[in-house]
């Protein structure tokens, strides 16, 4: 639980030796929509109030002491296509961000998808990737690390990664048709339930391992949108009705 101080947000500490570093993953706490989006929505994709979202946002990056205006999103697909970004702004179709510019500030939206965010700080070059089961399935972390890599010339095993707060194993209860896009290592049969649970997770840690990134320069997040929903949105365990977090990364140098 976040009590007492119910802060905003939560900074990744794997980035926490890179000073010129924001990089940080929104809670439900601290913001202006009422229930069912209670209360830091950040998500402009739900019918709440877009005045409250906007404010949300506007706090958000105010707390992080990055201007709304360098902020860079896109509308998210649930596909593997990715941007580079040369310029802050809204975009469309891409669940993939990267940029190699500071003072963009790149965020994803969430709310039981997998949040990933990379640093390569040899080339000051930083990602922030939505992977949710269908993002994960066609490999959307390994096509943006080689997306940074051509682009940027990113090694591998100079990336620090953060794999966010997402549906933890436990919850995610999915039937064959889901489940057979995954190989052994990633799905568990229950079978009590007659269900399948896919570990998304150990799945995105997977991808970057198998890409030469050093486990002792991942960092997974021990929270659950679903066990820790006071905390965090889940869509799953709200049936639709609730908002969406934020997780954002960039180099601030102004």
């Amino acid at each position: 639980m976040l009590h007492p101080a119910q802060p905003l947000f939560r900074r990744p500490s794997i980035f926490s030796k890179f000073e010129k570093i924001v990089a940080a993953e929104s809670t439900r706490h601290g913001g202006v929509s009422s229930a069912p989006y209670h209360s830091l929505n950040l998500g402009g994709s739900t019918q709440d109030n877009p005045e409250h979202v906007l404010e949300n946002n506007h706090r958000f990056f105010a707390a992080l002491g990055i201007p709304f205006s360098h902020v860079a999103k896109s509308h998210q697909v649930h596909e593997a296509e990715i941007l580079h970004v040369t310029k802050p702004g809204r975009f469309e179709g891409y669940d993939a961000l990267i940029t190699d510019q500071p003072n963009i500030q790149l965020a994803v939206t969430i709310a039981d998808c997998t949040p990933i965010l990379l640093l390569d700080p040899i080339t000051n070059a930083v990602a922030a990737i939505h992977a949710g089961w269908r993002g994960t399935v066609q490999q959307i972390v390994t096509k943006t690390v080689l997306k940074m890599q051509d682009t940027f010339g990113t090694l591998p095993n100079h990336i620090v990664a953060y794999v966010g707060t997402c549906i933890d194993e436990c919850s995610f209860e999915v039937n064959a048709d889901v489940a057979d896009h995954f190989g052994t290592k990633h799905k568990r049969w229950d079978a009590e339930k007659h269900k399948f649970f896919i570990n998304l997770k150990k799945a995105n840690q997977d991808q970057l391992l198998a890409l030469g990134i050093p486990v002792e320069q991942i960092q997974i997040s021990s929270y659950s949108t679903v066990l820790n929903n006071d905390d965090y949105f889940s869509y799953r365990q709200e049936k639709g009705l609730t908002g969406r977090m934020l997780a954002t990364i960039g180099i601030k140098t102004t």
